[in-house]
């Protein structure tokens, strides 16, 4: 870990294992602080209420949005979600490192209050495994897959707004790879590397 406290953004289309990493990177580093979101969407079976979102009626999350209680917010999926700004901040204040786990709308908004943030994309190796990963985890219906899939194409548009980009095809690679952004050592998933970019172009040139 760098040793001054860091904001990091972590962003990905659904299905790209945003999430398995992120766990990962909060079981390998204790004082690693995960900033909890805002949702007006219902709760699943498998999430727990203040552990993996808080979740609140949709007047009560356009009132957070109102009184400038969160640092971003963006509608996905008919769904609102946002970041509690004072969890973030009050994080950082005790010298805490925060990973915010967002789209990249929300991306976008935390980089304009809050620039020397730490931006990662994570993609999928491509937009066959990335539908065979939304079918897996049984979560969604099938419509609601089929519009993942749709929208994917234009979330993994915006990779290059970030600072680093991560293909996850072996999870263990990957995790390696975010471990090294999280210590100020990787160079080669820097979103402006020659090699990165032309995989990430074939990924998205896919069928």
């Amino acid at each position: 870990m760098q040793n001054k406290a860091s904001l990091f953004v972590i962003a990905a289309p659904s299905g790209a294992g945003k999430t398995t990493l992120v766990k990962a990177m909060m079981d390998h580093h204790p004082k690693l602080r995960f900033s909890v979101s805002y949702t007006s969407r219902k709760q699943r079976k498998n999430e727990v209420p203040g552990k993996d979102y808080f979740f609140v009626e949709p007047a009560e999350f356009l009132r957070l949005q109102v009184d400038g209680k969160l640092l971003e917010s963006a509608l996905v999926f008919d769904n609102h979600y946002g970041t509690s700004r004072s969890q973030v901040e009050d994080h950082l204040a005790n010298g805490n490192n925060v990973i915010v786990e967002i789209d990249w709308q929300g991306a976008q908004q935390v980089r304009q209050s809050m620039p020397e943030c730490i931006s990662i994309f994570i993609l999928p190796p491509s937009l066959a495994e990335l539908a065979r990963r939304l079918r897996t985890r049984r979560t969604d219906s099938d419509e609601v897959i089929a519009r993942r899939l749709r929208d994917a194409l234009g979330d993994m548009s915006h990779w290059h707004e970030f600072d680093f980009c991560i293909i996850n095809d072996d999870r263990e690679v990957a995790i390696a790879e975010l471990e090294a952004v999280f210590a100020g050592t990787n160079e080669k998933n820097r979103s402006d590397d020659p090699v990165l970019q032309t995989n990430i172009q074939r990924i998205l040139a896919q069928p």
